[in-house]
């Protein structure tokens, strides 16, 4: 007969794994560990990339250190591969930082705040995930002229918060922690801003910001709206681009759950455009959809965006973490499960399909959503919304991983606390440098312009 663990059997194979990784070793980086040198590692990741797009990702990359952080995911990727890790494996985000996390709008119609951006998801060590938001904690402290011992305060709270609720899962029945719902949002000043953001980003008033009336073959003005261009950034597309869009929402409609398949069918589409978005994600293909449903005030937008891997998958295959690590798996499903596997709800278009031998995930676009501003976190706010991040990522990495185990490794939650603290004090000064050697990267590279002669 089949034995099952009991939880204090697995909170014992938890506390077997600081054999492996002692928790105040988390607090560890040597750059003198590391394989291979950052600028090379980016240059590497633009392979695919739309060419003319990738001067804008570095643009934005150079912008600060905590822009450069967003973007240079494949760095840190290769980083945390050549420390020691755990081996407690969970679904990662990937790409846990500050402004990944945001207010959407759930199937039922109410707004939630969760983390919303999964294109680095993996089953993969889950501290992976908190030593990338603790550094960006620190690195969004340090935008806001935050002093060092508050931004360390932020990363201690996160750590305590995190600690306390994967106690609280791994105590509760397992349905009760798949239902587990966070209620005190308005409580908690940048998440309240995000969702007053969202609260005003319907889709009428996407339709407004992102479309225009077009023009009839007359040249009059036509009731069917398109989108508004504001290149590079907007672009529509047209002819075999289009149709080629257009075709794949018939695999993408087959990914949709039966009802959802029978609502989407009740949309045609409009308009097509490309799009340029966030940081990580710039020069990878990106095209919105204009529907219109029951009428001129029924819009709804939808987002296909290429994902190409994560940039983890290098670093896991083949040490037995799950078959997501299979390079036959499709990317856009690879998102799409990792999200629901760590989202309590997502959004009801979510799906996936393949344009031109190019894998994509589908999800809606700006319904509702609303994003944590940099700004938002000085003061007080760094530290409320450091335990809200603390809470959202334990029950992300409960519902896709084993509580006990990890309560068992954490134990009582101060070594493990003031590891977090430092690694992210030492990694927000690894990024700074690796800014800065950026932008002497690109400072070289860049053409110098031709000197007129005199009398030319």
């Amino acid at each position: 007969m089949t034995h099952f663990p009991t939880p204090k059997e697995r909170r014992a194979l938890g506390r077997a794994r600081r054999k492996q990784m002692a928790r105040q070793d988390l607090a560890h980086w040597k750059p003198e560990s590391r394989r291979q040198m950052p600028v090379g590692l980016m240059e590497e990741s633009m392979r695919g990339r739309v060419p003319a797009l990738i001067t804008l990702k570095y643009q934005r990359m150079l912008d600060s250190p905590l822009g450069y952080f967003r973007g240079a995911v494949p760095v840190m990727a290769a980083d945390l591969a050549v420390t020691a890790n755990t081996g407690i494996v969970t679904q990662i985000c990937g790409d846990a930082h500050v402004r990944n996390l945001g207010a959407f709008a759930a199937p039922d119609g109410r707004l939630v705040f969760d983390i919303n951006d999964f294109d680095e998801t993996i089953r993969a060590p889950f501290e992976w995930d908190l030593k990338r938001l603790t550094t960006s904690l620190v690195l969004a402290g340090r935008a806001t002229g935050t002093k060092k011992g508050a931004c360390e305060d932020a990363v201690l709270f996160f750590a305590a918060h995190y600690h306390k609720f994967v106690e609280m899962f791994a105590r509760m029945p397992v349905t009760d922690m798949a239902r587990f719902q966070v209620h005190r949002l308005q409580r908690i000043t940048p998440v309240s801003q995000a969702l007053l953001k969202a609260e005003r980003c319907t889709p009428l008033n996407t339709l407004e910001q992102l479309t225009l009336p077009g023009k009839a073959a007359s040249g009059r003005p036509s009731p069917n709206r398109v989108f508004k261009e504001e290149k590079p950034l907007l672009a529509r597309v047209s002819g075999a681009q289009r149709r080629a869009v257009l075709a794949s929402l018939v695999a993408y409609s087959e990914t949709l759950q039966p009802e959802r398949r029978h609502f989407f069918a009740q949309y045609h589409p409009l308009d097509v455009a490309f799009k340029v978005v966030g940081t990580g994600s710039v020069g990878l293909r990106d095209y919105v959809i204009y529907f219109e449903g029951n009428g001129l005030d029924d819009p709804l937008f939808l987002q296909i965006k290429e994902q190409p891997g994560s940039a983890y998958a290098p670093y896991v295959r083949g040490q037995g973490f799950s078959a997501q690590q299979s390079p036959t798996v499709h990317q856009g499903q690879r998102v799409v499960n990792g999200q629901r596997a760590m989202q309590f709800q997502s959004d009801p278009f979510l799906g996936w399909t393949t344009i031109a031998n190019r894998q994509y995930e589908v999800r809606q676009l700006n319904d509702h959503k609303g994003s944590i501003a940099v700004e938002d976190l000085s003061g007080e706010g760094l530290h409320e919304y450091a335990e809200m991040c603390g809470e959202l990522l334990a029950r992300g990495h409960a519902r896709s991983g084993d509580p006990c185990v990890l309560a068992g490794y954490i134990g009582n939650g101060k070594r493990f606390g003031e590891a977090m603290m430092h690694f992210a004090n030492a990694y927000a000064d690894q990024t700074e440098k690796d800014w800065e050697e950026l932008k002497v990267s690109k400072k070289r590279s860049t053409p110098k312009p031709a000197v007129k002669k005199s009398g030319s």
